[in-house]
């Protein structure tokens, strides 16, 4: 059987400088003595060891090597090492799913008595998660509004340990200044952490703008076609190190499966984002000149407040928008209701393109209040634009607009 030791490490090191597409598609794949081409999935729990001293070392942690599927497969391993390197990190710690990342993030980063300021505009479940968990073990949150700087530097506090956004926004699109608000937490001593999950690293690399962690839902863009349930965090090997010991003791891991589907979505993520993002600009812009919409949240178009940052931020502007519709939620239900290619579901990042109402799904566990803050009103809908023909998404998006 072929050793391919010395090839694998030749192999990873012959991809450092390659461009973004070639490190989808290649970087952090070890090929087995099998000779297989495509990544294996290795569909095992647990580890043979050769001997009880060999064991014993690896549980210790003082020998390299798998132990146990919870924290350690090849398969996930791989997941993990190609998307650091598209997001430019040292290493990731790959989730059961985007919220599970968020919450290994929060406990093996958080202590009681510790302070995290949260864009107020963040997806419901980050909200629901801080407020309803993080509360309970002492630690306190503000919410501070994404745009205002000042009020980034002004709510900071000596417990001050996190500043959490996400940027664009969901679902209002609106475009965080990620270095500057770098600067105002690192001055304070405190970790930036960034959802990147409406751009991905092929839009958007968090990293370079100065964040230390950054999180993803691979639910949506990465895997691409809804399939697989998944998230991860990408920043330094020491701040990634407690993230994987959450993972190994208290087990919201991925399963080897699902890391597989994930890699197979990095190897087309470029191409798609491409499409997503172009498929968007024209819908937003048709959107934006129809008589029964009142306004358009898309950071493509040029009268959008974050087009200019987004433009230096980000290679595009992403397949998400939002818009509001001349009425309410009756109103805003009535175009959800008319659409007959539309999926209506929540989640976005899909090849089919989605439609929501936030007020009622995704924000709905928030309070009247909270979701003011957010901008989420009654006549808000949000569309994650997917691969068909976008004159395909008008006309079935036309039916239920003109009707009003």
């Amino acid at each position: 059987m072929a050793d391919f030791s010395e090839f694998n490490a030749r192999y990873q090191s012959d991809l450092d400088g390659c461009e973004f597409e070639t490190l989808a598609v290649r970087a952090g794949q070890v090929r087995t003595h099998e000779c297989e081409h495509g990544e294996p999935i290795f569909a095992t729990s647990s580890y043979v060891f050769n001997s009880a001293a060999e064991a014993a070392a690896r549980f210790g942690g003082e020998s390299e090597g798998n132990v146990y599927s919870r924290y350690t497969n090849p398969t996930v391993r791989t997941f993990e090492d190609r998307l650091a390197a598209l997001e430019g990190g040292e290493a990731c710690a790959a989730t059961s799913s985007g919220m599970a990342a968020i919450y290994a993030v929060a406990i093996a980063h958080l202590k009681a008595g510790d302070h995290v300021l949260c864009s107020a505009s963040v997806f419901g479940s980050t909200i629901v998660l801080f407020e309803k968990f993080l509360r309970k073990f002492n630690v306190d949150i503000d919410y501070v509004d994404l745009l205002d700087l000042n009020d980034w530097q002004n709510k900071i506090r000596p417990q001050t340990k996190m500043l959490f956004l996400e940027s664009p926004s969901n679902p209002l699109n609106d475009v965080a200044d990620l270095a500057a608000i770098a600067g105002i937490a690192h001055n304070a001593g405190a970790l930036f952490v960034v959802d990147n999950c409406f751009c991905t690293p092929a839009l958007q690399q968090p990293l370079k703008l100065g964040a230390d962690l950054v999180v993803h839902s691979a639910t949506k863009y990465i895997d691409g076609q809804g399939r697989c349930m998944g998230g991860a965090v990408v920043g330094s090997a020491e701040l990634i190190e407690p993230v994987i010991g959450v993972l190994r003791s208290a087990g919201p891991t991925m399963s080897p499966f699902n890391a597989w589907v994930f890699l197979k979505g990095l190897e087309t993520l470029a191409l798609r984002m491409r499409v997503h993002s172009d498929n968007a600009l024209a819908l937003a812009q048709w959107l934006q000149s129809h008589p029964k919409v009142k306004k358009v949240n898309y950071c493509g178009l040029a009268d959008h407040s974050g087009h200019e940052l987004a433009k230096k931020q980000q290679r595009m502007f992403g397949g998400v928008l939002s818009f509001e519709v001349e009425g309410g939620r009756e109103e805003a239900w009535k175009v959800v209701d008319a659409t007959r290619m539309i999926s209506i579901t929540a989640n976005l990042g899909d090849a089919k393109t989605t439609i929501t109402h936030p007020g009622t799904t995704t924000h709905g566990r928030l309070s009247e209040e909270e979701r003011q803050k957010a901008g989420i009103t009654q006549a808000l809908l949000r569309v994650a634009v997917g691969l068909e023909n976008v004159e395909d998404i008008k006309r079935d998006l036309a039916a239920g607009l003109d009707a009003l």
